[in-house]
């Protein structure tokens, strides 16, 4: 086929057009609502005066500093429990102001170490922190910072970053995102940086294909698990880092997820034992062990189940499919025509001769839909086909919120995750070679995240959010900060009141 000339692609692209608006009418008159996509709003900046810029400007500056300061009460009491390995007659910088310092370079999206340096240290962007954040006192080198992430205990960071997330949990400030009554947590792993040389004994190693051959790479592998709400809000909530030194080294075999998923999971559950949860996975955990940790800690699921793993409890599937016919439901969602059977009470046997047994539930959702195809400005049908282990049984009163608000969230925790790779908090940055210190950069990265996202889905900021974006929010306060924009009395008056974050 020929390559389309200029006036065939201007064809095509009104033709695109033409088809979208039909496929919107016809998809509406069959009862079809497409999904919005929250896109940038198109237009030239709003604000008529100055004056009225720098108010908006206050007021978005006030909000994210009064969702920090307000959670600082909690901050400070779990940092005075980080036991200060420094010489009392050498300190400078005390250790919470070195905290909240490594917090707010991941707030602002500082992209390396010699960034922070230059931009906060900038004489108008330290002033206005002060005014903030008195208790930073004076301004640290990132070099400081470091140093005392090397020798401190940083899982007491996390431990800080669970506490915080146990508060608002308390509040109930995510009440109306739970599925079933659960706090939905996705789990996935992902690489964070690779070397060509080890520069520590606890990195993983793999080989990879050369031209001349293969060669070993060094690797950081880290196991995230997040609250993945149903509205696309991702709260992180805890990091497995993988270790070489916790896998069989006698018999030369190195961590792996599926054990740093048990790691987890019993962290987890300490961390929060009368939490309901229900674990969100993907097909790397359709195994019966895990259903069985699940069932042991009071938890549900929702796992993906591919075709090939697990073959008899998929046979049995597809069995009782053909013998409960009436275990059929078809419903509309979005712009998607959905068609879900489901299976309950699958035995399914595993372990040494079989002894172990969970029962397990089975659904699968096909889907159609149409789009037009950008290339040809047809219309196109499109499908797809999931399927899911569950810990409950299945029916028509639960069958939706399982699966469409309850296991497609799961692709929240990926989406998480690139944003922090992506969009400005350096996840495969490679803050420092100590791993101690690597370890503590990525849980402050990853509370600085947490911060970020409460002010993302902040009532008061959604007016910016829509206007500007995330990032473009991040960018404005953070330049509001580094400009003298601030209105010092009517901040001090605003943030003496007392605070609310209210979750859109």
């Amino acid at each position: 086929m020929n390559r389309p000339n200029g006036q065939q692609i201007k064809e095509i692209r009104k033709q695109y057009k033409k088809g979208q608006e039909e496929l919107r009418r016809d998809e509406k008159d069959r009862g079809l609502q497409r999904s919005a996509h929250s896109t940038i709003s198109n237009h030239k900046c709003e604000y008529e005066s100055v004056e009225e810029e720098r108010l908006i400007r206050n007021e978005a500056v006030a909000e994210k500093i009064g969702i920090f300061r307000s959670k600082l009460p909690v901050l400070l009491k779990q940092l005075s429990k980080i036991k200060d390995p420094r010489n009392p007659e050498k300190i400078k910088h005390k250790l919470a102001a070195l905290m909240i310092y490594g917090i707010l370079t991941f707030v602002f999206q500082m992209s390396s170490c010699r960034e922070a340096n230059r931009e906060m240290s900038r004489p108008m962007f330290w002033q206005n922190l002060i005014f903030f954040f008195p208790e930073l006192e004076r301004l640290p080198h990132h070099d400081t910072l470091n140093r005392l992430l090397s020798d401190i205990d940083v899982n007491q960071i996390e431990i800080l970053h669970l506490e915080l997330i146990r508060q608002m949990i308390r509040k109930k400030k995510f009440r109306r995102y739970l599925i079933d009554n659960c706090y939905p947590v996705a789990i996935d792993g992902t690489g964070k940086f690779k070397r060509d040389w080890l520069w520590d004994e606890e990195c993983l190693e793999r080989k990879i294909k050369k031209n001349d051959g293969t060669q070993k790479q060094y690797h950081v592998y880290v196991l995230e698990a997040n609250l993945a709400f149903q509205n696309g809000m991702t709260i992180p909530l805890m990091s497995e880092i993988l270790s070489y030194t916790k896998g069989d080294t006698g018999n030369d075999k190195q961590d792996c997820e599926l054990k740093a998923f048990y790691r987890l999971t019993a962290r987890m559950k300490k961390t929060f034992p009368a939490l309901k949860i229900m674990l969100l996975l993907d097909g790397l955990y359709a195994k019966g062990p895990v259903a069985e940790i699940c069932r042991k800690n009071n938890w549900q699921f929702m796992i993906v189940l591919k075709d090939e793993v697990l073959p008899s409890v998929m046979t049995d599937f597809k069995s009782l499919c053909v013998l409960e016919k009436k275990n059929r439901y078809i419903q509309k969602w979005g712009n998607r025509n959905q068609v879900f059977r489901w299976a309950n009470d699958i035995d399914y046997h595993f372990g040494s001769n079989k002894k172990s047994q969970q029962i397990l539930h089975v659904v699968e959702c096909k889907e159609k839909w149409q789009e037009i195809d950008p290339q040809t400005g047809h219309r196109v049908e499109k499908s797809s086909r999931h399927v899911w282990l569950s810990s409950k049984p299945l029916n028509l009163s639960n069958l939706h919120e399982r699966c469409n608000l309850g296991g497609r969230s799961r692709w929240c925790i990926e989406t998480g995750i690139l944003v922090e790779k992506h969009h400005g908090y350096q996840y495969e940055h490679c803050f420092s070679y100590n791993w101690n210190a690597m370890k503590g950069h990525h849980y402050l990265m990853r509370l600085a995240h947490l911060f970020n996202i409460l002010t993302r889905y902040s009532e008061r900021l959604a007016k910016i959010v829509k206007d500007n974006g995330v990032r473009g929010l991040i960018r404005f306060i953070r330049d509001t900060i580094a400009n003298p924009w601030l209105d010092y009395i009517w901040l001090r008056e605003r943030l003496a009141a007392p605070f609310q974050l209210r979750l859109v």
